[in-house]
């Protein structure tokens, strides 16, 4: 199944996605609910529910004249309101790039257990402007990720049982201010000020079933689903970063149980895989200056349109917008 939320008289709705039509959970089924925290705090309810239903409609049997052509209204996030949101380091090239192009040694720890970070789920969003204000234009940044939303309310969830927990997967740009992200994490803090002011998922969140075709095993000595999906990320219609959700090293299964140790995960939470290896334009111009001293640093810049797709998933577009705001907390620094 693909699920979309969008904005119905003023609240959002709940919809299946079936061939560039959506149709509101609640009206082609009473029993299924019209918004997805509610679909996802139901979820063992609901989820046979919304199997048939969405196969009436791939069958025909529910007409596209019930539904409403997806070009005609404005998605918003398909977790518009996410309980948390944490963010994994789950490939291993783009970590190990990262620290080649500071001329330091791969990180031994990677390999030794998948870590994540806190970000503000207040700030996700879904397509359309990301709103900047000066100081994030100081090395603005996209990374490229997937994501997957938590379904089913669990505490010490074993790696193995952990699939059970996926309600499906999304993309995830997980914008970054680089310049506040540096400064705050010299004080080996953050990221926080970097990140916080956006995150973006979308468009539809699929289910693991449509998936299953592009199941593939897990990297060696890892436990949990893995997909042979491709992902790639344009910027003003010129292609930058491909990867796969294979290329994955720590799986969303191996990311769950730490996330769970000691701690209850709920419904409607949203967890990242952290950047694709080049996946991100810090990545990619430490790649470029490490091969040529003369290469010249790109950077998100106000009107650029960042669009970004992994396969059977969908297409994620963003336009960058500049606030109408002078202040910077920048400026404000203390100098010695």
């Amino acid at each position: 199944m693909k699920l979309v939320s969008y904005l119905k008289d003023g609240h959002d709705q709940l919809a299946f996605l079936v061939d560039n039509f959506l149709f509101d959970c609640d009206m082609v089924h009473p029993e299924l609910p019209g918004n997805m925290n509610m679909f996802l705090h139901y979820w063992d309810d609901m989820y046979p529910i919304a199997q048939k239903v969405d196969a009436a409609i791939k069958a025909g049997s529910i007409s596209k004249d019930r539904g409403i052509d997806i070009s005609t209204i404005q998605i918003i996030a398909p977790i518009p309101f996410p309980t948390s949101c944490r963010d994994g380091y789950a490939f291993r090239q783009h970590v190990a790039a990262a620290r080649r192009n500071r001329k330091v040694d791969m990180i031994a720890e990677f390999d030794q257990y998948p870590i994540f970070y806190f970000t503000n789920h207040l700030s996700i969003q879904g397509e359309g402007n990301i709103y900047c204000m000066p100081d994030h234009f100081e090395k603005l940044d996209f990374e490229l990720e997937a994501a997957i939303v938590i379904c089913r309310p669990g505490r010490n969830i074993p790696a193995e049982e952990a699939d059970k927990y996926i309600g499906g997967l999304m993309i995830m740009n997980d914008m970054s201010a680089r310049r506040l992200q540096m400064e705050e994490m010299l004080l080996n803090l953050g990221p926080a000020k970097g990140k916080d002011f956006c995150t973006v998922i979308g468009p539809c969140l699929v289910t693991l079933d449509e998936l299953e075709a592009f199941e593939i095993p897990a990297k060696e000595n890892h436990v949990g689903k893995s997909w042979n999906l491709k992902m790639k990320c344009w910027v003003n219609g010129i292609q930058v970063s491909e990867g796969n959700v294979g290329d994955m090293d720590w799986t969303f299964a191996e990311i769950i149980e730490r996330c769970s140790y000691g701690v209850n995960l709920h419904p409607g939470d949203v967890i990242g895989s952290g950047t694709v290896g080049t996946g991100c334009f810090l990545e990619l111009n430490g790649t470029g200056k490490l091969n040529n001293p003369n290469y010249q640093e790109q950077w998100l810049q106000e009107n650029d349109v960042v669009e970004m797709e992994i396969e059977q998933i969908g297409l994620l577009k963003n336009t960058i917008v500049k606030e109408e705001s002078s202040f910077s907390i920048l400026a404000k620094k203390k100098l010695p």
